[in-house]
C-alpha cells in the first residue's frame, strides 16, 4: 500500500497546496489547535520536532515558526521536493512512518496530520514508531479519519439513489461501514483505500505505543451536513458556499466538545509519551 500511496500523492503534487473547501476548513481549525498544543511553555534549550507524513511541509513550517529544529518524512518524492523548495532549514527524508530513520527518543514533538495514519498498512506499528522516537513526556499531535460520521450516511443515501453523490459504494458496502462496530476501510473517490478509526480502537493503539491521550477534538461534524464529495471541489455554488461558511464557523467553535467528536469526520488527539 505504501507504493500506491506514494503514487497517489505524487500525482496530486502540482495541485496539493490548492485547498478545496473541505481542507480549507480542516486546516483552518487544525493549525491553531496544533500551535496551542505544542508551543513550548518556556525556553529550556533546543527542541526537535518531526512532521510524520509532511507532504509539502505545511505543518513542518508551523513547527519551525515555533522554534523547533524540524524534520519531516513522507513516502511521496514529488511532495518532498515541493517541501524542500519552501523549507530551507528543515531536514526532510523519504521514509515510511512505520519505519522511521531516527534513533529512539529523538524528538520532543511528533505531528502526524493529513490523515497519514489512515493510509498506512499497519497503523498500530506506525504509532509504535511514532512513540519510539518521542522522548519521555514528549507530545504526539495526531489527526486521522473517524469511523463514525454523517458522511457514511451520505454514502448510503448516494448508493440508494444510483450513486447520485459520487461515493462509489454499493448499498451493501455502505451499510456494512455504518453497521460495523470497530475499524473500517473504505474506498473513497480519488483517494483510494482509507482506514477509518473508532476512538476506542485508536485509544488502544496509543496505549500499545506507550502514549496517553491528553485531549481530543473533532473536525467536520456539522460541516458533514453537506456531503464531503460536494466539498471536495475547487468551487462551491453560491448558496452551498454560504451554508458551508455558516456550518464551518459553528463547527470550529464546537471542535472540543465530546458530542462533536463522536460524529466528526476528522478525529484529533494530543497524546503524551509515558
Amino acid at each position: 500500500m505504501e507504493r500506491a500511496t506514494a503514487r497517489l500523492f505524487d500525482a496530486m503534487a502540482d495541485d496539493y497546496d490548492r485547498l478545496e473547501p473541505w481542507y480549507e476548513h480542516l486546516y483552518g481549525v487544525l493549525h491553531p489547535l496544533l500551535v496551542a498544543a505544542v508551543t513550548p511553555a518556556h525556553d529550556d534549550g533546543p527542541r526537535r520536532a518531526l512532521d510524520a507524513g509532511c507532504g509539502t511541509g505545511a505543518q513542518t513550517a508551523l513547527l519551525e515558526a515555533l522554534g523547533y529544529a524540524s524534520h519531516g518524512v513522507d513516502v511521496a518524492p514529488r511532495l518532498l521536493a515541493r517541501a524542500r523548495g519552501r523549507l530551507a532549514r528543515a531536514a526532510l527524508a523519504l521514509a515510511d512512518v512505520a519505519a522511521l530513520p531516527y534513533r529512539a527518543a529523538s524528538f520532543d514533538v511528533v505531528v502526524c496530520c493529513g490523515s497519514t495514519l489512515s493510509f498506512v498498512d499497519d497503523p498500530a506499528a506506525a504509532l509504535r514508531e511514532l512513540g519510539r522516537v518521542l522522548r519521555p513526556r514528549g507530545r504526539l499531535f495526531l489527526e486521522c479519519e473517524h469511523r463514525v460520521s454523517l458522511d457514511l450516511a451520505w454514502a448510503l443515501l448516494s448508493a440508494s439513489t444510483g450513486d447520485s453523490l459520487g461515493y462509489g459504494l454499493s448499498v451493501g458496502a455502505a451499510w456494512r461501514h455504518l453497521a460495523r462496530g470497530g475499524a473500517s476501510t473504505v474506498e473513497y473517490p480519488g483517494y483510494g483505500r482509507l482506514r477509518l478509526f473508532a476512538r476506542s480502537e485508536l485509544t488502544a493503539m496509543l496505549a500499545g505505543a506507550g502514549l496517553r491521550p491528553l485531549r481530543w477534538w473533532g473536525i467536520h461534524a456539522l460541516t458533514n451536513l453537506i456531503p464531503s464529495t460536494v466539498l471536495h471541489r475547487d468551487r462551491l455554488g453560491r448558496w452551498t458556499a454560504a451554508l458551508f461558511r455558516a456550518l464551518a464557523a459553528v463547527d470550529a467553535k464546537l471542535a472540543r466538545f465530546p458530542p462533536t467528536q463522536r460524529m466528526a469526520n476528522s478525529l484529533v488527539v494530543l497524546a503524551e509519551k509515558l
